[in-house]
């Protein structure tokens, strides 16, 4: 555990109230932005204090993994037998979105469409120029610039790296057999971002960049965005419905641990690249320690609902809620039976 981890533990636990717990999580950026105002709102109400590293999806796995942390998150869920190796329980907390993010003087947020395939062969290295004859194809209206283009990509581990080259990965074979996906691949160049924020700054700075971030970013910075062409084929914003209709294809309860990945889904309204984000505990804490973290990431669930589509992430429907309930019934028994507000 970092000194800075320990000393963020230990602020915010002699601010609130000594007789208070202290819910010490760390992982992914997409999900920061909410889980801020959840943590807010919560020790409110309940007295405890959750403290939250935002390291990435990976940091957050080896902090898990490693017993540092009281839970942890991902927003590349982990394999059923990485669970059981591991000793995890695994489920989804929330719906995420992610979105492309240009840097180009004169354009607007929405103005520029992007398909799969063109945004694959920009990280690619493939189209250098924002005027290329690819990119003016697809925005025929638009006067772009003769200007270098700037990938930006993550330098951490990263649960949101882990979803957007998944899905260039379905839509460019040429990604697919020389990048893959994954948490950390080998881009094949560009400059570099620590944590969803430090894409998001790192684009601001140069002009001609293009990076990927969660869309709650895109929000809280007032970013500009790009629409995509889904799998449909058809133009769509990264707006909450979109999202919705993207994830509207997920069915938990067929699959073990949640595993499910949602990029390139199907339907005209999807937007292509949507997650869901995970959660993850250890089996072998006390019955006490999971039940505190479970009261609230439970009450999230249930109760953190507005927060979450203000800043359209998607709440998971009642009946998948349901589902991870039961879960926590089954896979950490007397730790669950009443950890519900």
């Amino acid at each position: 555990m970092t000194k800075h981890f320990v000393a963020a533990v230990a602020a915010a636990t002699f601010a609130t109230n000594v007789y208070a717990a202290s819910l010490a999580g760390a992982g992914g950026t997409a999900i920061y932005p909410v889980l801020a105002k959840w943590a807010e709102q919560y020790a409110k109400e309940s007295g405890d204090t959750v403290t939250y590293q935002p390291i990435g999806s990976g940091g957050g796995i080896k902090n898990i993994v490693s017993n540092i942390v009281l839970f942890a998150n991902s927003d590349m869920p982990l394999k059923p037998d990485d669970v059981a190796k591991n000793g995890l329980v695994q489920f989804p907390e929330v719906i995420i979105s992610i979105t492309p993010i240009v840097h180009l003087a004169g354009i607007k947020p929405g103005q520029l469409v992007l398909d799969g395939a063109t945004l694959a062969d920009v990280f690619l290295g493939k189209i250098k120029q924002w005027d290329d004859p690819a990119i003016k194809k697809l925005n025929p209206d638009v006067t772009l610039p003769h200007q270098a283009i700037m990938p930006v990509h993550r330098s951490d581990a990263s649960g949101t790296t882990f979803n957007f080259t998944n899905y260039l990965a379905k839509v460019s074979p040429q990604w697919k057999d020389s990048v893959g996906s994954g948490t950390l691949v080998g881009w094949p160049g560009g400059a570099v971002g620590q944590g969803n924020a430090g894409v998001a700054a790192a684009v601001e700075r140069v002009e001609g960049a293009i990076g990927y971030v969660e869309y709650a970013y895109v929000i809280q910075k007032h970013l500009t965005y790009t629409d995509m062409i889904n799998k449909s084929g058809k133009r769509v914003a990264p707006t909450l419905d979109a999202f919705q209709a993207a994830a509207g294809n997920a069915d938990f309860s067929k699959v073990k641990d949640f595993y499910l990945i949602l990029t390139d889904q199907p339907g005209d309204e999807s937007w292509p690249i949507t997650a869901a984000t995970y959660m993850l505990l250890r089996k072998d804490r006390t019955a006490e320690e999971n039940h505190r973290a479970l009261a609230f990431l439970d009450w999230a669930l249930r109760k953190g609902q507005e927060q979450a589509k203000a800043l359209d992430y998607v709440p998971l429907p009642d009946e998948v809620i349901a589902q991870i309930e039961a879960h926590w019934t089954r896979e950490l028994g007397g730790a669950w039976k009443s950890a519900t507000h």
